[in-house]
């Protein structure tokens, strides 16, 4: 059945396993694709330009937040990160469904321009592990985990107006609760409504 892609906004504070969580949604439903952002920051350890994120400069990102080119963009802890229009219109036309792994000031954006997206935050058990699990990462320095740290308890308090949270302690229930989420909302009236009208001549 024909219907317009559905965009699936997922936030967390660093750390939280957030972008694992995506991964592993996207190969349970092949269908889905990760929506790749345009950032500022440089590259980590096996990241791939144009899989991961476009890494480009700030002059670039300011030439493209100028010229209107983002949907949603935001400065988190330093560096830039934008999602493109052109990207999500394209989807959402051709009936491709996208995830997009945005902070919450990006996910403010989209709340108020695409009414039908599935808003899901990501909580860690606690902030003793998700400090454990920052360290784990052996990529961020001590100053950088603490700001994350301290950036995440206000990221938490805006949890609130999303639609699902989802609490990550035990991996394997997280994306449980994870793919009920997209099951549920495929089978959302408003999604198919119009095709099923169609399909049996409905008026």
């Amino acid at each position: 059945m024909k219907r317009d892609g559905v965009l699936y906004i997922i936030s967390a504070p660093s750390g939280a396993g957030k972008t694992t969580l995506c991964r592993e949604l996207i190969d349970i439903f092949p269908y889905l694709r990760h929506s790749v952002s345009y950032t500022t920051r440089h590259p980590r350890p096996g990241e791939v330009h144009g899989k991961d994120y476009f890494f480009i400069s700030k002059d670039e990102f300011n030439r493209m937040v100028e010229a209107g080119e983002f949907a949603e963009w935001a400065e988190v802890h330093g560096n830039c990160y934008g999602t493109s229009i052109t990207t999500l219109e394209e989807c959402r036309t051709a009936g491709v469904d996208l995830i997009l792994d945005i902070d919450i000031q990006g996910a403010r954006q989209l709340k108020l321009r695409y009414q039908g997206g599935v808003f899901i935050f990501i909580l860690p058990p606690s902030f003793e592990e998700l400090h454990r699990r920052l360290n784990g990462r052996s990529s961020d320095s001590d100053e950088v985990i603490s700001r994350r740290i301290d950036a995440a308890a206000g990221e938490i308090r805006e949890s609130r107006w999303y639609d699902y949270i989802i609490v990550n302690d035990q991996f394997p229930r997280a994306v449980e609760e994870l793919k009920s989420i997209v099951i549920a909302e495929q089978c959302r009236t408003t999604r198919v409504l119009e095709a099923v009208a169609e399909l049996f001549e409905l008026e």
